[in-house]
C-alpha cells in the first residue's frame, strides 16, 4: 500500500511528458487504434461466414491461433524489419490478437440465430441483406458485443508490450519499474492496467444494456 501511495502521490507522476495522462493517451491510442482495426476486419468478414456459410475453416483457424500466438515475439520481430518510429510495429500484433475473437463471436452470434426466424424473414419477403441487417445482426448483437469486450480487454492489457520496443503507454511504468528496481513504478504502472481493463469492461456492460433489446437479452422492465 505505501508503493501504491508513493506512486500516485508523487506530482511529478501527474504532469510532463512521463505523467499519467499522457502515458494513459498513449496506452488508449495504441488500444483503440488496434480495436477499430480489429473490429473492420473481423465484423464483416464474420457476418459474411455467418451468413452465407463459407469460410467456416477460417473461423477455426482463427480461434487456434489466437491461442498460440506470441505477441511480445510477433512484435519484436516487427520492429527488427521495420524499426521504431511509428505505432505500427505494435498496431500488428495487437490486431492480430483482437481479430480472433471478434470474428469468432460475430460468426457464432450469426449462425446461432434460430433457422425458423431466418426462414420467416425470407418469407416476409425481405431479401439476404435485410435479413443480415434486420434480424441476423440484432439477434447476434450480444455475442458480437461480448467479442469486442473480449478483444478490448485483451488489447488493453497486452498494449503494455509496447514498452519493451521503446514506446509509451502505460507499459512504461512496467518496464521501466522492473529496469531500475522502482517497484512503486511497477506495481503501480500494474494497477493502472488493471483499472483500465475493469472500466473498459464496464463500458461494454453498459453499451450492452443500452443496446441490445431487453427481448434479445432475456431482461424485463421493472415496472
Amino acid at each position: 500500500m505505501n508503493w501504491l501511495i508513493d506512486f500516485f502521490g508523487d506530482p511529478a507522476n501527474w504532469s510532463g511528458p512521463e505523467g499519467i495522462p499522457v502515458r494513459l493517451l498513449e496506452h488508449l491510442e495504441f488500444a483503440g487504434l488496434s480495436l477499430l482495426l480489429a473490429m473492420l476486419i473481423a465484423i464483416p468478414l464474420g457476418l459474411w461466414i455467418g451468413h452465407t456459410g463459407r469460410g467456416a475453416l477460417l473461423v477455426v483457424l482463427s480461434a487456434n491461433a489466437a491461442r498460440a500466438l506470441p505477441t511480445l515475439g510477433l512484435l519484436v520481430l516487427i520492429v527488427l524489419f521495420m524499426g521504431v518510429g511509428t505505432i505500427v510495429p505494435v498496431l500488428i500484433p495487437l490486431v492480430a490478437l483482437a481479430v480472433p475473437p471478434i470474428l469468432v463471436n460475430t460468426y457464432e452470434g450469426i449462425r446461432g440465430v434460430d433457422p425458423d426466424l431466418r426462414d420467416a424473414a425470407y418469407g416476409m419477403g425481405l431479401r439476404g441483406g435485410q435479413v443480415l441487417g434486420r434480424v441476423l445482426v440484432p439477434v447476434a448483437l450480444p455475442l458480437i458485443l461480448l467479442g469486442l469486450r473480449l478483444a478490448a480487454i485483451q488489447v488493453v492489457a497486452t498494449a503494455t508490450v509496447a514498452a519493451y520496443v521503446g514506446l509509451g503507454g502505460l507499459g512504461r511504468y512496467i518496464i521501466d519499474g522492473l529496469a531500475t528496481k522502482n517497484y512503486p513504478s511497477t506495481i503501480g504502472g500494474a494497477v493502472l492496467v488493471a483499472l483500465l481493463a475493469l472500466l473498459v469492461q464496464f463500458a461494454f456492460v453498459l453499451a450492452q444494456r443500452v443496446t441490445v433489446s431487453p427481448g434479445v437479452s432475456g431482461r424485463q422492465d421493472i415496472r
